[in-house]
């Protein structure tokens, strides 16, 4: 049976910087102890997160199919 220190990866602090500049410490596996991690996507800034405007892409597919069958259902 191995030991324990060679199941496990090496858990350390590491500063994560937000895409507007916030910085804050966390723990992770990530790099080394002491590195950095500069995010290009976070909650601050990701429509998921922001409720930004989202685009449904569907050519005559699955949605096109189901909006066409429940058309009138939903409307008042």
């Amino acid at each position: 049976m191995k030991k324990d220190a060679d199941l496990h990866p090496d858990y350390h602090q590491i500063k994560v910087v937000m895409t507007d500049g916030t910085e804050f410490i966390t723990y992770s596996t990530y790099g080394k102890e002491g590195d950095s991690l500069a995010l290009d996507i976070d909650p601050t800034t990701h429509p998921a997160w922001t409720g930004g405007e989202a685009r449904l892409s569907d050519r005559g597919g699955r949605l096109s199919k189901f909006n066409k069958r429940f058309e009138g259902l939903f409307k008042k």
